[in-house]
């Protein structure tokens, strides 16, 4: 038995299923808003699931008032610590830090160079090592990550989406850094989409049909100017509802965060299953035979093949 965050984990022998699911995340929080009740329900029906976060989250700014008080602000990086233990605890995941440095939210006219030493300005290669060195730890069938834009164009998001897709190609090289462990092809690799605009519009009008104040009028003109339609991109639907409350949970863990008068839990939870019970993948890439739309990560994944690229 090992233990994870403080909480005793199956060995890979002892797992129900033995299929494995990674995701490659930038900051403490993006898991929590992205994929996390698939996640959550993965874990629950006995997979191995895990989350791997590549910074430390140190820049990010307090965006719930109730925490912008003395010694929160300085001491940001033990507090999202802890705020990352709860989250993966409330989704019942496993959870590592690569601890590369936030590169933070650049903004202002011009807008300001990336601070030295952050991980939006690592080196490829040395962070695509790192992701490698995991993948072939955990040995996942199926990954997890950003699409070309990093869900929203922050510079950590698109980093991870470069890395990811080079530790694709290459965790199942058994010529690429062989000291890293013993060669592992993940056999498929998904984009997340968390924002999709239908979702948003339909909960906005629920909030409005019963006299409530919505907080999504912003984000949906926002995400109506995006010309892309996500919908038009995504092949694969994972209907997840009842894990919902463990997402609300997570998100409501990251409390330096999530406003909880923002967006994020603006709607209760029978209204987020009742408007959207599904959560949104877009299939990258794939090692084995699938049909799309999909309702499963998991489908035609062969959970006791072993796999060089």
């Amino acid at each position: 038995m090992s233990w994870v965050e403080g909480k005793p984990l199956r060995n890979r022998e002892d797992t129900v299923s033995g299929r494995r699911l990674l995701a490659i995340h930038a900051h403490p929080d993006d898991e929590s808003s992205k994929g996390a009740a698939t996640m959550a329900k993965y874990a629950a029906e006995g997979d191995r699931v895990k989350v791997l976060t590549c910074t430390d989250g140190q820049r990010g700014d307090i965006l719930n008032p109730a925490m912008d008080r003395p010694g929160v602000l300085e001491n940001i990086r033990n507090v999202r610590e802890e705020e990352m233990a709860q989250a993966a605890a409330a989704l019942g995941v496993e959870h590592e830090w690569l601890g590369f440095e936030d590169s933070g939210l650049p903004q202002g006219d011009p807008v300001p160079p990336l601070p030295a030493g952050c991980f939006a300005l690592e080196d490829d290669d040395t962070v695509c090592r790192e992701v490698v060195r995991v993948i072939r730890e955990f040995r996942p069938h199926v990954v997890i990550t950003y699409d070309e834009n990093g869900g929203y164009p922050h510079p950590d998001h698109i980093k991870v989406h470069v890395v990811s897709m080079l530790a694709w190609d290459r965790a199942g090289d058994a010529d690429y850094a062989p000291e890293l462990g013993e060669p592992w092809a993940p056999q498929k690799i998904y984009y997340s989409h968390g924002f999709i605009l239908q979702r948003m519009e339909r909960l906005h009008e629920m909030l409005l049909e019963r006299g409530e104040r919505s907080p999504y009028g912003v984000m949906i003109k926002r995400w109506q100017s995006n010309e892309a339609d996500i919908m038009s991109r995504v092949t694969t639907q994972i209907e997840c509802s009842d894990y919902f409350d463990r997402r609300a949970a997570a998100l409501t863990a990251h409390a330096t965060q999530i406003d909880p008068a923002g967006a994020f839990l603006a709607s209760p939870v029978e209204d987020q299953q009742k408007a959207w019970p599904t959560e949104e993948f877009e299939l990258a890439h794939s090692r084995v035979a699938t049909t799309l739309p999909e309702d499963d990560l998991f489908a035609g994944v062969d959970a006791g093949a072993s796999r060089e690229n």
